[in-house]
Formats: structure tokens, sequence, C-alpha cells
């Protein structure tokens, strides 16, 4: 643990004795805002100055689109937490090769969008929001918490696919709260104050909310269903090294899907180079150019 985060460990565990609502109020606050911003790489600056840019008003800033292709054919990019549109280079480069119409984009609080902080919502949103512009999706490639964002827009936005690839993805809400938690070292009444402050800031009124961001407890609803009959076919790939996201949940998720999923396993990448390699980005293109019939049962290959 770096010495930041030691001094906010130290904080907000001593105000925790004092005034548990006090540090709740902190600890949710950075819970919500990136530590940094990532940075555009040079490897990735001419994919993205290739790009059409836009924006759209979310949550308390404006998010940053990018769009390549004719437009026919497109797929939705969707980064996850303290990463950024940029990451996907590698693949947008990838798609368009097969003449696909990739579109991805900047959260608030991430790469070049405004706003200081993000919360699932606002990447739910953004995800809809992209789908009226843009779709219906052929596919949509998440990685991380965008793979939580992801299943949520398409279960209760009614966001069209008909393929999704889930990277390292997050399994569920409660896996978030209780990450940041030990990563800061809190005390578990601090986990219980930001919990009941995520119920109260974020979805006030609603019941059971951890259950209901399960991704592999995720029922895709008749209207989002696409051509595909049971709902899209789904590639779910995973690095057995990954630090930060237990590979169970990917696990959990392609064992859930039944034949409708693909399970890739990868060595060596962990949590975030994942979405930049070459050999991840070829499972992905092979995965667009089969039939999601022909071989449906799950598999697993080495990265």
């Amino acid at each position: 643990m770096d010495l930041a985060a030691t001094v906010v460990r130290t904080a907000l565990n001593g105000v925790s004795y004092v005034s548990p609502r006090l540090a709740g109020r902190a600890a949710f606050r950075l819970f919500r805002t990136p530590r940094g911003r990532s940075r555009l790489r040079p490897d990735e600056r001419p994919v993205m100055d290739r790009a059409v840019v836009g924006e759209i008003a979310v949550g308390g800033g404006r998010a940053v689109s990018y769009r390549w292709g004719t437009g026919e054919r497109p797929v939705l990019l969707v980064h996850g937490w303290e990463s950024r549109g940029s990451r996907f280079a590698t693949l947008v480069s990838e798609l368009l090769d097969l003449g696909l119409s990739p579109v991805a984009f900047d959260a608030p609080g991430h790469g070049d969008a405004t706003g200081e902080s993000m919360t699932i919502l606002d990447l739910r949103d953004i995800v809809a929001a992209l789908d009226a512009d843009h779709g219906p999706f052929e596919m949509i490639v998440a990685h991380s918490v965008g793979v939580t964002a992801t299943f949520l827009a398409v279960r209760e936005s009614g966001v069209r696919t008909e393929r999704i690839v889930a990277i390292s993805g997050v399994p569920d809400f409660a896996y978030l709260v209780d990450g940041f938690c030990a990563g800061l070292g809190l005390r578990g009444r601090l986990n219980r104050e930001l919990r009941g402050r995520v119920e109260r800031e974020l979805f006030p009124g609603e019941d059971d909310i951890w259950a209901r961001f399960s991704v592999p407890r995720t029922e895709i609803p008749m209207e989002a269903r696409t051509r595909m009959g049971g709902g899209p076919s789904v590639l779910v790939v995973h690095d057995e090294d990954d630090d930060m996201v237990d590979p169970a949940g990917s696990h959990a998720l392609a064992a859930a899907l039944g034949d409708r999923a693909r399970l890739v396993l990868t060595h060596g990448l962990g949590h975030r180079r994942i979405i930049g390699d070459r050999q991840v980005a070829a499972h992905v293109r092979d995965f667009v150019i089969s039939e999601a019939s022909s071989d449906p049962s799950p598999r697993s290959a080495a990265g």
C-alpha cells in the first residue's frame, strides 16, 4: 500500500470511530472518484487521430465519444475504471479491417472527458445513449466494470446487441465495494456505511441492488434479445494472473450462460494489459467472423 493510501486508510478508520456517517460520506466520494486520468499513449495516437469525436451529456460531466468506419455494423467498446477508450486501439484496427465500425468513449472523470467522478449508472447511461445514436450493435466489447454496466444496460435499458465480449469482468456491484474497502484496509463498519450510502444516494427506494448487479444472474428481457434467439452469444475472456478481479467471476458467468458462452483464459497479462493485447484482439476477431452456433460449447485457450 502506498503512502497516500495509508494516510487515507488511517484517516477514514480514525474518523469512523467518532463519526461513522462522516467517514462513510468521505469513503463514498472516494469510491466514485478515479485516482488519476489515464493518458493517451504514443502507440494509440494514430488510431485516435482517425476518430470522429463527439460528446455525450451524462451525470455531472460530459463523456467524449469516438467513432470510426462507415457506421455499418457498429461495435461498441466500453472501458473500465481508471481507463479510457484509447486502450482499445489495437482492437479498433482489427475491427476496421473486418469492415466493422467501432464506437468508443471516455466516461466522466476519465481520459479527455469532463467531470471528476463516475458511477456504474453513468456507464449504463452512456451505453444506452450510444445505442440510441449508433445501435443496434453487432457486438459490445467491455472491460472490467464496463462488463457490469453493459449487462445492466442490456437488461434495463433495452440496449441491443448480437454478441458481447466480457473481458476481465467485475462479477457484481458488491465486488466493487468490497474490493475498494479491502484495498484501503477499511473497517467492516465503514464497508457497511459505504453500502448504505450507495443504496440511499444512487438507488433510493430500490430493493436489493446487490443482487440486481450480479452479471452471472443477469436475465436478458425479450425486447433486448436479437435475431440469435436466446440472447447475445458471449465471449468471456479473463487472465489467470489477474490480481484485481478474481477470474472465478468469469468462470461463473460462462457456466451460467451455458452453450451461449465461450471461455478464453490468458496468462501473464494481468487486469489492464489484456485489452490491448494482440492475441486477445485475435480471439475477438475470430469470435466476430465465426457463426454463433458453429461451436457453442465453452472452450479455454492459453494467451
